[in-house]
C-alpha cells in the first residue's frame, strides 16, 4: 500500500514537472519572442486578469451559469440514457430502435445541430440544453447498453431465482452490475457536455443577462482583452481537471473499488 502510494506521488511529481516546463517555454516566449501581448500574453498578466475575474465575481459568475446548465443537460441526459437503454435489453424491437437511433444521433456534433436548434427552441437556455443532452446521452446509452451485456449470466440466474420482476432485476442486478460501465459514459458525456455548452454559449451569447463561460470568453476577445480571454480558458481547464482528477476518482473510489467492481 505503501508502495502504491509513493508510486502516485512520484506520477503526480513528474507532471507538475512537465507543467512547469510548458509555463516556462510560454513565459520565455511571452518575453523574448517579440510577439505582441495582444497575441500572446505573459503568465503575470493571465495570472492577474484571473485574479480580478474572480475578485470581481464576473469569472465565478460565468462559470457558474455554465456548471449550471451542464448539470440539468447531464441530468436529462442520463435519464433520457435509461430510458432507451433499459426497455431496449428487456425487448429485441426496442433494441432495434435504439441502436437505429444511437447509429443516427451518436455520429452527429452536438454544434452541427445549431441551426436546427436556434429553429426548434430560439436562442434561449433549453436550446443550450437540448445540444448537452444531445452530447450526453449517446455515450451513455452505448455504455450501459455494454453494461448490460457484460453482465455475468449467474447474476440473472440468481434474479429468476428470487422471482423478481424487470424492476426488481434493473435496481438489484442491472444498474449495479453495469456501474462501471455507466460511469465511464458520464466522464465521456461530461466532456462533451463542457464542450458543447462553452461552444453553444459562444454563438448564443449571454441569455438573460446571464452570461456563461463561452460567453465570458468571447466577449473578451471582442473587447481586445486577451488575458481576460486566456483566464477563461484557465478556468476551463481547472474546472476540466477538478471533475476528471477529483470527482470522478472520487466517484470510482467510492463505487467500484469499495464494492469490488474495478
Amino acid at each position: 500500500m505503501a508502495e502504491k502510494s509513493t508510486g502516485a506521488w512520484k506520477t503526480r511529481l513528474r507532471k507538475s514537472g512537465w507543467i512547469l516546463v510548458m509555463l516556462a517555454l510560454w513565459e520565455a516566449s511571452a518575453r523574448f519572442s517579440g510577439v505582441s501581448p495582444i497575441l500572446l500574453p505573459s503568465i503575470a498578466d493571465i495570472f492577474s486578469a484571473f485574479v480580478g475575474g474572480i475578485t470581481s465575481g464576473s469569472l465565478l459568475a460565468s462559470t457558474g451559469n455554465s456548471l449550471l446548465l451542464i448539470a440539468v443537460g447531464i441530468t436529462a441526459g442520463t435519464l433520457s440514457a435509461l430510458l432507451l437503454a433499459v426497455p431496449a435489453f428487456f425487448s429485441r424491437h426496442f433494441s432495434d430502435l435504439t441502436d437505429v437511433l444511437t447509429s443516427i444521433g451518436h455520429p452527429i456534433p452536438g454544434i452541427a445541430l445549431l441551426p436546427l436548434v436556434i429553429l426548434w427552441f430560439g436562442t434561449g437556455q433549453a436550446a443550450i440544453i437540448f445540444i448537452i443532452l444531445h452530447s450526453v446521452v449517446w455515450p451513455m446509452v452505448i455504455n450501459i447498453r455494454t453494461g448490460f451485456r457484460e453482465i455475468p449470466e449467474h447474476y440473472l440466474y440468481i434474479g429468476r431465482n428470487y422471482e423478481l420482476k424487470r424492476g426488481g432485476m434493473l435496481v438489484f442486478i442491472l444498474l449495479p452490475a453495469s456501474l462501471p460501465y455507466a460511469i465511464s459514459g458520464l466522464k465521456i458525456g461530461w466532456a462533451r457536455a463542457w464542450r458543447a455548452v462553452i461552444s453553444a454559449e459562444m454563438v448564443f451569447g449571454a441569455l438573460g443577462g446571464r452570461g456563461g463561460l463561452g460567453w465570458y470568453m468571447y466577449n473578451k476577445r471582442v473587447f481586445m482583452d486577451t488575458p481576460g480571454m486566456f483566464a477563461g480558458i484557465l478556468m476551463l481547464i481547472i474546472i476540466g481537471m477538478l471533475f476528471e482528477n477529483l470527482v470522478f476518482s472520487t466517484l470510482e473510489r467510492k463505487t467500484l473499488k469499495k464494492w469490488g467492481s474495478s
